[in-house]
């Protein structure tokens, strides 16, 4: 197994933008098939440092993860939305042993 993990600071993170966000990254549950779990988090410390939300996705091995990368919702849905809003992101993945 792995882990898809990334961390998203949006333009303009109202509490509105932030909870639409949350369904659209949750909507791949059922819509993106190499996906076995996906997780989303809102931040609530809102720090300097904080980013606005996360989003962690299990694959089942690295070869999901390019599959996962051009599955046709996760681009026309997900990516779409995500590359419109954010400001920036920082991406990690690991295998879980």
């Amino acid at each position: 197994m792995m882990k898809h993990v990334v961390c998203f600071k949006l333009k303009e993170p109202s509490e509105e933008l932030l909870l639409k966000t949350r369904e659209i990254l949750l909507s791949m549950r059922g819509n993106v098939p190499t996906a076995k779990n996906v997780e989303v988090g809102i931040d609530f410390l809102h720090s300097a440092r904080s980013y606005d939300i996360i989003l962690v996705v299990t694959l089942a091995d690295p070869a999901d993860l390019d599959v996962y990368q051009n599955d046709e919702y996760h681009c026309s849905v997900v990516k779409k939305h995500m590359h419109a809003i954010a400001e920036a992101s920082v991406a990690l993945d690991y295998l879980v042993d």
